[in-house]
Order: C-alpha cells, then sequence, then structure tokens
C-alpha cells in the first residue's frame, strides 16, 4: 500500500525508516520532510495543516494509511475530517480524533479528565484573565516552586516553573492579560509542584485493546545538570532503570488501565499513541500530561528498539485485534543524543553545511531540521539531527552515541555531554 507520513522532525524520520522497511510498503511519502526522509521515501512539500491539501495529495497518490507525527493537525482535527468525507473515510489516520486529542490540546481538559477517572496527579486549579485574582489566591496556598501551565498549545513552551511567589504572579498576569503564548495562554493551569524524578511511558491503543511500548527518560533543558531554557528535548535514554517490575506494575494498574477504560467510558474514540508524562514520587506514580503522538526525540530511542512491523500493527486498529500482536522489543539499552544549532532554543542560524554524517557507523543518525541542497545537507531548525545507539546498558549506549557525535560537524553545533546524570 502507499503510505504517507505527516512531519519533518527526527520522530518522522524514525517511523520512515520503520515503515519504509515494511514489506506492506509500496510507495512511502512524507510531508514535508527532511533530508534524511529524502533518502528513502519521497518527501512532498505541503501544508499539513491544511487538510484539503492533505487531502487532493492523498487522493493523488492513492494513498492508503496516513500517520500523523505532530500534535498540530491531531488537535485541529484532521482524523475527523477525513472520516467525514465520502471520498476519503476509507484511508486509515493513524492518530486520534479531534475530541480525544483535546487530552494534549486541552491542559484543563486533560486534568479534568484524570480527576474524574482517579487517575493519579498534582493538585491543580484553572483560571482565566476574569478571575485573575482568584489565581493569585490560589498561588498563595501552594508552597513554591510554582508550576503555570498555558492551557492551549504552544510548542513546547508553555510551562512555567518558578521558586518566587511574586514573579510567579507577574509571570500569570503576564500569561492571561499579556497573552504571553497568545490564544494558548487565555487559560491557564496552575499545579502544585511535585518532587520527583519524570519519565515517559508509551501506549499504543486500537479504541479496545492496549500494547505498553518501551520506556524513556528524555532531557528538556538546554544546559548540562537541567539548566536554561526548555527545549523540544535534548536526548532520551531507553528503557529507564529505575522503572523496575514494581513501578511498571502501577503504572499500568494505576494509570495505563484507567486511562483506557475512561475513554470508553467517556465514549472518547481513541486510535494511535498516548503518550504519559509521568513523576516518580516516592516510587508512587503521577501523570504530568497526557500527549496524542509519540515524543521527540523519545522516538529515536523507543522505536529501534521494537522489532514488530509497524504498518502490521496499525493495520490491527481496523478490526481492533490489537490484542491478537506480540510485540517484540530488544532487550539492549539505546541512548538518543540531538545535536542542536548554536543559540537554540532561541535565535540561530540555518542553512549552515554538515559534515561527517557518512563517518557514523555504530549508531542511527536521524534527520531532524535538515534540508538537502544538491549534494550537500544543511541546517534548517533549532534541532539538527538525533544520533541513536545500542548498548547493554544506557552508559554503554551514551559512549558510542558520543562517540559519533564527535564525527559530525557543523558551525555552533551543541549537545549536551550529561544524558543520564540523574541516573
Amino acid at each position: 500500500m502507499n503510505i504517507l507520513i505527516l512531519g519533518s522532525g527526527g520522530r518522522e524520520h524514525a517511523f520512515a525508516l520503520k515503515i519504509a522497511n515494511s514489506k506492506l510498503t509500496d510507495q512511502l511519502y512524507v510531508a514535508p520532510g527532511n533530508s534524511g526522509t529524502q533518502q528513502i521515501a519521497t518527501n512532498i512539500s505541503i501544508n499539513i495543516n491544511d487538510f484539503q491539501e492533505v487531502k487532493k495529495t492523498a487522493l493523488e497518490l492513492d494513498i492508503k494509511m496516513i500517520i500523523v507525527g505532530p500534535e498540530d493537525p491531531l488537535v485541529n482535527g484532521i482524523h475527523d475530517y477525513f472520516a467525514s468525507d465520502i471520498e476519503t473515510k476509507s484511508i486509515a489516520i493513524i492518530g486520534p480524533k479531534k475530541m480525544a486529542a483535546s487530552l494534549e490540546g486541552s491542559k484543563d481538559f486533560a486534568k479534568e479528565f484524570l480527576v474524574r477517572h482517579n487517575i493519579p496527579t498534582a493538585a491543580y486549579s484553572t483560571f482565566t484573565k476574569e478571575n485573575l485574582s482568584k489565581g493569585f489566591d490560589f498561588l498563595k496556598t501552594l508552597n513554591p516552586p510554582y508550576v503555570l501551565k498555558a492551557d492551549g498549545l504552544a510548542a513546547g513552551k508553555g510551562v512555567l516553573i518558578i521558586d518566587n511567589l511574586a514573579e510567579a504572579k507577574k509571570q500569570l498576569s503576564e500569561m492571561l492579560i499579556g497573552e504571553k503564548f497568545g490564544k494558548a495562554s487565555s487559560k491557564v493551569v496552575i499545579e502544585e509542584f511535585l518532587d520527583g524524578i519524570e519519565l515517559s511511558c508509551f501506549v499504543i491503543t486500537d479504541g479496545e485493546n492496549y500494547k505498553i511500548l518501551p520506556t524513556a527518560k528524555d532531557y528538556k533543558r538546554i544546559g548540562e545538570g537541567d539548566t536554561g531554557l526548555n527545549t523540544g528535548g535534548m536526548g532520551a535514554i531507553s528503557p529507564v532503570p529505575f522503572a523496575d517490575d514494581n513501578l511498571l506494575y502501577k503504572i499500568e494498574t494505576n494509570i495505563i488501565i484507567p486511562t483506557i477504560e475512561g475513554l470508553k467510558k467517556d465514549n472518547i474514540e481513541y486510535q494511535g499513541f498516548i503518550f504519559i508524562g509521568l513523576i516518580n514520587v516516592n516510587n508512587e506514580p503521577k501523570v504530568i500530561e497526557y500527549n496524542v503522538r509519540m515524543g521527540d526525540p523519545e522516538t529515536e530511542a523507543v522505536f529501534p528498539r521494537i522489532k514488530n512491523d509497524f504498518v502490521e500493527i496499525f493495520q490491527s486498529f481496523k478490526n481492533k485485534t490489537l490484542d491478537q500482536i506480540n510485540i517484540k522489543i530488544d532487550e539492549r539499552s539505546s541512548a538518543t543524543v540531538v545535536l542542536v544549532s548554536g543559540g537554540y532554543p532561541n535565535k540561530y542560524k540555518k542553512g549552515l553545511k554538515i559534515s561527517g554524517i557518512e563517518d557514523v557507523v555504530n549508531s542511527t543518525v536521524y534527520h531532524a531540521g535538515s534540508v538537502q541542497n544538491s549534494n550537500e545537507i544543511h541546517t534548517n531548525g533549532g534541532r539538527v539531527l538525533a544520533i541513536t545507539s545500542f548498548g547493554n546498558d544506557f552508559k554503554k549506549a551514551l559512549e558510542t552515541s558520543y562517540e559519533s557525535a564527535s564525527k559530525v560537524h557543523f558551525e555552533g553545533m551543541y549537545y549536551r555531554k550529561d544524558l543520564g546524570f540523574d541516573l
């Protein structure tokens, strides 16, 4: 069958590598893709949030399955658009419908879902500019640090953790009154701060059954020791060393099963990936957030460890037979190191020549913010490449990824050299 992947990052390159190797794939297309996907698929330059344009392309290319990488098209309702159109309703869309995507699209919706289904999470309250003063009062009831989350999508930058009450009030005002994150912060969720270590859990569901994919831990801050600004992700490790059988049992029993059952109870149709951001507080897992797609760079660490044919997995959604598939996992550890442009996540240059990729032999190089011009590959974004390696433990895997990273060069290139420091 002909398959279309939507997205342009390292996550989509990881998807493409898996899908290209499926015996069920005839032609593979990626929109808009990057220099990595260009080597194994056909890139298509279209706006993935213009559903009419996506539809036109899908019909022209006889696409039978669309795999949605990023959150925006899902939150904007691409699945609903295709399902409601007589010309496209037979095309399989891998990713949830708009209502289900609200688990990521609205922090308030997600918190209400968690509380309604008794899933462990931080205490919270939601505020708008109309009740700003009540927001100030709520902050006074909490101990620092204070967690402020823009309700809507803010490109991963809508969460603030602030130590000082006066600053927290100032930032709350800037979010609600000053529209610091635009429409995304027209509502703000204030949460109690949970002290623990974070991890990511990935689930795939056909709407009835679910399968648990390998855990991962990603590193969001730009600076070593988890300092500086938040980014899209500077690296990831899979599996998480501290996620023992006892913790995994609690995650499945207290979080995953109630999530799947809660979706059914609420009549929320959900097919696709569920990313559950967790924090381990004294060996008790609690939910920080839901994402309605795979994470990036976690995908680049998790997908290499899954041995299954992903097209076969996705095909099971139609008849809800995911339970019949045995997910096969590589027992080795994987580690992903992200190479970013100098200045990221603030201002950075584009169009810089990348060299040395061909010298990497013991790792997989996933392209993200990169573009091919003639025979050269140039930078085209903040997060440029992700390098993933295997090892008997995460330290060995990291060692190989760092060795491979040292062979790649572009002006201003930066990567964190302390991944796994907290494990």
